[in-house]
């Protein structure tokens, strides 16, 4: 009877020990993430808190182990920013006037000495708070279904992939909560981390990743972070047009790491005309380019992964030396743009690039006395002018220089 009960017992555990066999989600990942009942993913709210429940499900459905403060979540409490220019204040508890988010982490223990840590942001705005770029006049839903469900889709394809593959490092999985109000959920693991920065090999995070553009253009920052990442980026590279930034520093959860001596990789397909606005759905993205850049990304780690740890480089912060600007044309530039001059990308409402006649898709090669051969110069042109201000901004446009005069 005994060993009959013993056979049983170890049937039960093996059952519960098998493999995790691979599927792709990405698409099913997204719609659930970006739907509307989830009310744009807040920093706070319930959609957000369904949206993390729904990642704990997606990493125990893979097979990882928790790895927050508790279970897979990492809570933190701050009080909200009055003042743009203050820092957020953590709080050890939360009380009336504070905001709780949540972080949540999965790990694959490799019993390696080192860890990669790949992460995303899955919080967004919501009904459009302090952010949005939405000027109508009714509150509507921002599902971000690229802002940054697709990040986390991707984060959540390559926690799969790597099960039981590539074990010279183990790896923390990541979603963010907080980062569209500061970079908040990332800042906080780091000063208050769940294992040792010190064995972190490097950190991969994905922020907007779902609308690569036919010339499959895709831009990769931090690559100065460490000496290894140029080559690697190159030789892994079948499918892309790489823009590539040296800046260890950027607007997404990647910097909180880079801080911390730790390299880093951020893989973003650039902005939109939807972006920060409602109309950032999920059928507008490109799964297929999903596929592809989960697919490089795997390549990188994989041929990595005999590397050992990886040495960190500390790289030009960019940001310090971007001009302060009194107006603004109304345009979203096309960052990825590697052309000469600027190329415009989306055109506001009622702003002053479309009072002028400008166009999306309209590359600016000169505004006032000044040339524009490329992002930098652009802005470096654009900071000159104040309010009221009426100047030339030429165009190229199908091949042809346009002239138009802007009023800001």
């Amino acid at each position: 009877m005994k060993q009959v009960s013993l056979l049983v017992l170890f049937i039960t555990l093996w059952g519960c020990k098998q493999d995790y066999t691979y599927q792709n989600k990405i698409k099913d990942d997204v719609a659930f993430l970006a739907d509307d009942k989830l009310e744009g993913r807040e920093t706070g709210t319930k959609g957000e808190q369904e949206a993390a429940a729904y990642i704990v499900k997606r990493f125990k459905e893979i097979g990882l182990s928790p790895k927050g403060t508790e279970d897979f979540y990492q809570t933190f409490s701050f009080k909200p920013k009055t003042n743009p220019h203050e820092d957020v204040t953590f709080v050890t508890m939360a009380e009336d006037s504070t905001v709780t988010g949540t972080n949540v982490l999965g790990y694959i223990d490799n019993q390696a000495e080192s860890t990669i840590i790949i992460g995303a942001h899955y919080d967004h705005l919501g009904y459009g708070s302090e952010g949005s770029l939405y000027r109508g006049k009714t509150k509507e839903i921002h599902n971000g279904a690229d802002d940054n469900a697709s990040g986390v889709a991707v984060m959540l394809d390559l926690a799969g992939r790597l099960k039981n593959k590539n074990t010279a490092n183990n790896y923390l999985f990541m979603a963010f909560s907080g980062e569209e109000m500061g970079l908040l959920g990332s800042n906080y693991f780091t000063k208050n981390a769940t294992l040792d920065l010190g064995t972190a090999n490097y950190m991969i995070n994905m922020d907007m990743v779902g609308r690569l553009k036919q010339d499959g253009t895709l831009a990769v920052y931090g690559v100065g972070t460490s000496p290894r990442f140029k080559q690697t980026l190159t030789s892994s590279n079948n499918n892309f047009k790489l823009i590539e930034n040296e800046s260890g520093v950027g607007p997404s959860d990647h910097t909180s790491f880079y801080l911390q001596d730790i390299p880093v990789l951020h893989f973003f397909t650039g902005q939109h005309e939807d972006y920060h606005k409602p109309g950032d759905d999920a059928e507008k993205l490109n799964y297929e380019g999903m596929n592809l850049i989960s697919d490089y990304i795997l390549e990188v780690i994989t041929e990595l992964d005999d590397n050992g740890k990886l040495a960190f480089r500390k790289t030009k912060n960019e940001s310090e030396e971007t001009p302060r600007f009194k107006v603004g044309m109304g345009v979203i530039p096309d960052y990825l743009f590697d052309g000469e001059g600027m190329r415009i990308d989306g055109i506001s409402e009622d702003k002053p690039a479309q009072k002028a006649g400008l166009q999306k898709g309209d590359v600016v090669v000169k505004l006032g006395d000044s040339l524009v051969t490329d992002m930098m110069s652009y802005m470096k042109a654009l900071s000159s002018f104040s309010k009221g201000d009426t100047t030339t901004v030429v165009v190229k446009r199908h091949g042809e220089n346009v002239n138009k005069q802007i009023q800001f």
